[in-house]
């Protein structure tokens, strides 16, 4: 048997170092690694590890992380791209060794003697020569799908849009894409708000993505000022941080923002001139939301009197090629099959119509509003959850290997299905609440598609690279208990939630408490988690002798992956809260 050395990047003595540099206890260090805390100490006092300089440290990381890579059979661009990246930061480093060697700060940048060798120039950032812009206009528009396209040719025309359409349509990825071109080309100043400004920097990484990937220019900063003076601002709807603007204004999923009559007043204001353009597009949330009059045109008809008021058709049937309304606006509905019908290729409708029950398809895909008048959780409920997470949560930090510290999660699972009747699994993460004044927070949600019980469980143990887990609940009342006993074998304490209509019923009343004492919050961004517990609706079982809660797939279970695995990590909690004191003792003990 051989034994790895000591200084291997695997080695559990170099693995333990990182981790102490992370800032983990030794006590957590040695469990993790599988060693005595005796051992680890000993290795902290020999090796130095406090006495590392913090390059020295920066250094180590990276040497372990780009062996790992390079010792990677199966290499994919993802790794081929970080390995690059690591070797430059590699290189800077050596650069900086040697200037501390010379003091020269030639060392530390080569390009300081090609500068004062030659003619002193203005050096531009963030700027496209005519070639590069040629470039990135040619890819722009190779990339469109027809209804894309007419969303480009509105905007020549129109100085506002207004776009209903169905998710996963390309929508924040093309108009972030034509902003950027046309920023370059003309320097206006663009201003993208969403529902929270975690979701308004998707359209920050496509534009820095785009622009890389077709000219390999690498635009930086926030705001991205480019070289001829357009300012790109990437905003949540915080109406006080988005005042003071002025620009083309593109306001991503609409009908998810609260208060959404005060703050379009704040976005009309920044492209109240009329060279600036505004562009609104969403899926559609309920017919009780505010934006619901500004999409059919009965705000416009209330500010005017009885005789000047007009009539607006704002059917799919008028609408699917789009149309200029009264109020001066362009509308478009794009619905899944507009989309696949303008070349998208990238849905399988027969598979769509398996995985969704028909209100969430016709929500979802189709772009029919939802009557939450009978759902268990309307927006009315939902919406006061949503919160602006990077501007509210000062104590989470979500690119972090540990976000939240040593502080524990609840996960909670809704297993995918097998055959036709198979839906979708979802996955939330949540940080509980430690006193009842305190909120739960939804820190991650995914969704997981054509997995196997076994590639599930792996997806959930994934997050013990990042968390402490406390609690992990999972439905077996379908065909999760085979995901169930994979988990079980590294989680003994996993909880399984066998579905009732009194368990059901137990958790949706829990939930609803929860939401109604205002004690959860997730981002704004997320509509697809608000679609998911907008979807739960209260029905008679089979037998008619009791109640149940479904979204319409399964009388069984329900689709709503997001939604019930909220629920089964919500439901760690005591049924009259979090006993006061609790996370207290937990702190000293830990201490």
């Amino acid at each position: 048997m051989t034994t790895m050395p000591a200084d291997s990047p695997d080695s559990p003595r170099v693995t333990a170092r990182h981790l102490y540099w992370q800032g983990w206890r030794v006590a957590r260090i040695a469990e993790f690694i599988n060693e005595k805390p005796p051992t680890v100490h000993s290795w902290k006092q020999r090796d130095g590890w406090d006495e590392a300089s913090p390059s020295e440290r920066v250094e180590g990381a990276l040497e372990a992380r780009l062996v790992q890579l390079i010792g990677k059979e199966a290499k994919e661009g993802r790794d081929f791209k970080e390995i690059d990246l690591l070797g430059r930061q590699i290189e800077r480093l050596a650069r900086v060794h040697k200037y501390q060697e010379t003091g020269k700060e030639s060392d530390l940048n080569p390009n300081i003697n090609a500068r004062n060798e030659a003619p002193r120039r203005k050096q531009k950032r963030n700027a496209l020569d005519e070639e590069q812009l040629e470039a990135l206009r040619e890819a722009f528009f190779d990339s469109l799908f027809d209804y894309q396209a007419s969303w480009y040719e509105a905007g020549q025309k129109h100085r506002i849009r207004n776009i209903l359409k169905s998710r996963q349509i390309g929508a924040t990825w093309y108009f972030a894409r034509e902003a950027i071109v046309d920023a370059l080309e003309h320097g206006r100043n663009k201003i993208f708000l969403s529902a929270s400004k975690a979701q308004a920097h998707i359209f920050k990484n496509y534009i820095v993505q785009f622009v890389k990937e077709a000219t390999d220019v690498e635009l930086k900063g926030d705001p991205l000022v480019l070289d001829n003076g357009a300012e790109l601002h990437f905003l949540g709807t915080n109406s006080k941080t988005a005042q003071g603007y002025h620009g083309d204004v593109y306001l991503d999923e609409y009908f998810w923002i609260g208060r959404f009559a005060e703050f379009r007043k704040v976005t009309s204001g920044m492209a109240m001139h009329k060279q600036w353009r505004q562009t609104y597009f969403s899926t559609p949330s309920s017919i009780g939301h505010e934006a619901y009059p500004f999409w059919n045109g009965e705000m416009f008809n209330k500010r005017r009197a009885k005789a000047d008021r007009q009539a607006f058709d704002v059917s799919h049937q008028a609408l699917a090629g789009g149309a200029l309304c009264p109020d001066g606006q362009w509308r478009q509905i794009v619905t899944v099959e507009d989309a696949i019908a303008g070349g998208c290729d990238l849905f399988d409708l027969e598979q769509l119509r398996l995985e969704y029950s028909e209100d969430e398809f016709a929500n979802l895909l189709m772009c029919q509003f939802v009557d939450d008048s009978q759902s268990a959780f309307p927006l009315t409920m939902v919406h006061p959850c949503m919160v602006d997470s990077w501007e509210v949560w000062d104590d989470y930090r979500p690119f972090a290997p540990r976000p939240v510290g040593e502080r524990g999660v609840w996960i909670g699972y809704d297993p995918t299905g097998t055959g036709e009747d198979g839906d979708g699994a979802g996955l939330v993460v949540v940080l509980p609440a430690r006193t009842r004044d305190e909120k739960h927070r939804i820190l991650e949600r995914h969704r997981l598609k054509g997995e196997d019980y076994e590639a599930q469980a792996d997806f959930i143990r994934s997050f013990e690279r990042c968390y402490q887990i406390d609690h992990i609940g999972i439905d077996v009342s379908g065909l999760g208990e085979a995901v169930a006993e994979h988990v079980e074998k590294w989680f003994p304490t996993l909880v399984r939630y066998q579905y009732t209509p009194d368990v059901k019923s137990r958790m949706v009343m829990q939930a609803q408490q929860i939401m109604r004492k205002s004690r959860l919050e997730f981002d704004a961004g997320w509509a697809d988690l608000a679609q998911s517990f907008m979807a739960i609706k209260r029905e008679l079982t089979n037998s008619g002798r009791q109640f149940t809660y479904t979204s319409g797939r399964s009388k069984t279970t329900g689709h709503a992956d997001l939604a019930w695995a909220t629920m089964h990590a919500l439901h760690k909690e005591p049924i009259d809260g979090p006993a006061e004191g609790a996370w207290r003792s937990l702190m000293e003990m830990y201490g």
